[in-house]
């Protein structure tokens, strides 16, 4: 007698993943496998197959969802962007109280870490080959403009900034200008102590210029 099948549309089998989790599944793994490669190998140390293999998938699956390095990698930084502005707007959710220097402090201190991480490593390294790659300058150009106007929304709203006062839009501005800066100064060095200087003096900036 032989096996029996599953009626059609029936219950997938138990252990069964269905095709689209495991499609997305491998998508998610090739794009942070893209980050860290990225971060640690630079555009020329990057390819499809590297990013395959520390991903634990085979080349033609990585094709398959990116067909070109440049979709693979602007797609990859776009997508750890995106997680890192959910986390950040997740903050408000555990804030000192309002109109506390300590709240500003907490917000600062986030905000400079959007620019400190291993994201900010991989961007750079996207933003270098992008300025001597015609085809993928468009692109990443179009990429961190979207990523910097909702850094400065989230800014804005976590802050609880009024723009429409004077000076108020370019000191938030000039908070991420500060940040990006320090994310560049802690590319060779550990510069963690000097950081949480920098963060603590901007904190009071960003306070005073927001309760006048």
């Amino acid at each position: 007698m032989g096996a029996l099948t599953p009626a059609r549309g029936g219950r997938p089998q138990a252990g069964k993943e269905p095709q689209q989790d495991r499609s997305r599944a491998t998508r998610r793994k090739l794009l942070e496998a893209a980050i860290s490669c990225l971060a640690e190998r630079g555009w020329s140390g990057s390819t499809v197959s590297v990013v395959a293999e520390r991903a634990g998938v085979s080349r033609g699956a990585a094709q398959h969802h990116f067909r070109t390095r440049e979709d693979l990698f602007t797609a990859a930084v776009e997508h750890v962007a995106e997680k890192r502005q959910g986390a950040l707007k997740a903050v408000a959710h555990n804030l000192p109280p309002a109109g506390s220097i300590a709240r500003t402090w907490t917000i600062v201190e986030e905000l400079v870490g959007l620019y400190t991480g291993p994201l900010f490593r991989a961007a750079l390294h996207l933003w270098v080959a992008a300025s001597d790659e015609e085809q993928l300058r468009e692109r990443v150009t179009a990429l961190e403009a979207r990523v910097g106007r909702e850094a400065h929304r989230t800014a804005v709203a976590l802050l609880d900034a009024d723009e429409s006062a004077p000076g108020v839009r370019e000191t938030v501005q000039g908070l991420l200008d500060m940040a990006r800066g320090l994310g560049l100064a802690n590319l060779l060095t550990d510069d963690s102590a000097r950081r949480e200087r920098v963060v603590e003096q901007w904190s009071k900036i960003i306070d005073e210029a927001l309760s006048r």
